[in-house]
């Protein structure tokens, strides 16, 4: 009987459970030297010039990274950005970092110096501050009518690079690309009018069939996130693709389209994993810190991992929650138990933070949810969840509930993997099986 290691926070959690389908991807590359990758990514750009051959001596440079909640390998890449910068003649002192918190909160300066590795306290660092007007740039609207207001920083900078990595976003298909921008280093404002499209026009209501995980053509989300990075007009991306061990995977340098979409397909490939029977238990780990680092960003563990479970199934889902929810307006938001009132309520005042309180409480509705976790038996509840103290508890609670027929999945990694169902269907009459892909 293989024993699964369920991480969770900084420790972990250990599951023997002998019927149950571990999903994970079937094979991953062997991580090849992460500076040759960066090196090797930055001397051949996707659709675009190397550095070398777009910037100038002297130039002021302004790079976009992520916060700690979105680990990326920035430790390993800065250093070697920046020793491409130095060579072509563009010293430290032009050279600043911004960090994109877009609305998280400001990091501490252990985050920082995590963020930064070794240029920390040699190249200037910056969170991005997106309710101060003195720090802000209006660049005007969208085609889509999306309000854009950028990073004062960032804009007065001669040149921009924009880095991050690369994963499965729960409602914009992607994270990476054109989100270390907007709504990384925008304004509450364009963060909040450049997401509002998940939601169907008021007269069809409910959510964009096309404003899911893993999906960008038709993606309405995503459409307003790209028209909006495009009018910073960024010069360079650098993107990663990393493995759930935190290694670098792939290194996606160039055009911030371009580059973004190949990392995309390369995610893709890696990490969306085909079910052939929808499960009656799907046991979920959000993958440790800091994926779990708090409930907004762990929450996107349990959209991607529901998708393997069968309408009304349990799902046992850990996630540790150190920063608890992650954002003070996130859990006012279930005051509304209703899920038409909410929805309503949302398209009054649009929030993030509340269209993501809305997406978890309709997957609890749908199905059993017990939480393992930092937060209060109260919180837990109000997200119409239930609490367990740990893995042991919560599956003494469930198991003796699913007939012996049951269907168990364990996913370790759930923050980066994606459950495809693929039912088969009957044969076609040449004999040749088929398979119909299912989207919840």
């Amino acid at each position: 009987m293989k024993t699964i290691q369920l991480k969770y926070g900084v420790s972990s959690f250990f599951c023997r459970l002998p019927d149950a389908r571990i999903l994970q991807p079937e094979q991953l590359p062997a991580p090849a030297v992460a500076e040759q990758l960066i090196r090797e990514a930055l001397l051949h750009p996707i659709d675009s010039l190397p550095l070398s051959k777009i910037l100038f001596p002297g130039e002021r440079v302004a790079i976009v990274t992520s916060d700690i909640t979105r680990y990326s390998g920035s430790e390993v890449y800065l250093p070697i950005l920046l020793d491409e910068l130095n060579s072509i003649g563009i010293p430290d002192e032009n050279i600043k970092i911004i960090i994109a918190l877009g609305i998280h909160r400001k990091q501490t300066e252990q985050e920082q110096q995590k963020i930064l590795g070794s240029l920390y306290g040699r190249i200037a660092v910056f969170d991005h501050e997106c309710d101060d007007p003195d720090e802000l740039v209006d660049l005007g609207t969208t085609d889509s009518g999306i309000p854009v207001q950028v990073n004062r920083r960032v804009m007065e900078a001669d040149r921009v690079i924009v880095t991050g990595t690369i994963g499965f976003h729960y409602f914009a298909g992607f994270g990476g690309g054109r989100k270390g921008l907007v709504p990384g280093v925008a304004s509450r404002e364009t963060c909040m009018a450049s997401h509002f499209s998940v939601f169907n026009p008021p007269e069809i209501g409910g959510k964009h069939p096309q404003a899911v995980t893993g999906v960008l053509a038709g993606n309405p989300v995503h459409k307003n996130l790209l028209q909006s990075a495009r009018l910073v007009n960024p010069d360079f991306l650098l993107n990663t693709v990393l493995s759930p061990k935190k290694e670098i995977l792939g290194v996606f340098c160039g055009d911030l389209e371009q580059a973004h979409l190949a990392g995309c397909e390369m995610v893709r490939e890696l990490f969306q994993v085909k079910v052939t029977q929808p499960a009656d238990l799907a046991v979920i780990s959000s993958g440790g810190e800091p994926k779990d680092i708090n409930f907004i960003q762990a929450q996107k563990a349990l959209d991607y991992g529901c998708r393997a479970v069968k309408e009304g199934g349990t799902i046992i889902f850990l996630a540790a929650c150190r920063d608890g929810f992650g954002h003070d307006t996130f859990f006012h938001w279930f005051r509304y138990q209703d899920l038409d009132e909410f929805e309503e309520e949302l398209r009054k005042n649009y929030q993030i933070n509340g269209q993501t309180a809305h997406a978890v409480l309709s997957k609890a509705r749908r199905f059993r949810v017990i939480l393992i976790s930092e937060l209060t038996v109260e919180q837990t509840r109000k997200m119409g969840m239930e609490k367990a103290v740990d893995l042991q508890s919560a599956l003494d609670l469930v198991l003796p509930e699913i007939n012996e027929n049951r269907n168990i999945v364990v996913i370790p990694d759930g923050g980066m993997v994606l459950p495809v169902i693929e039912l088969p269907i009957n044969p076609s009459p040449s004999g040749r099986g088929k398979c119909l892909k299912v989207q919840q």
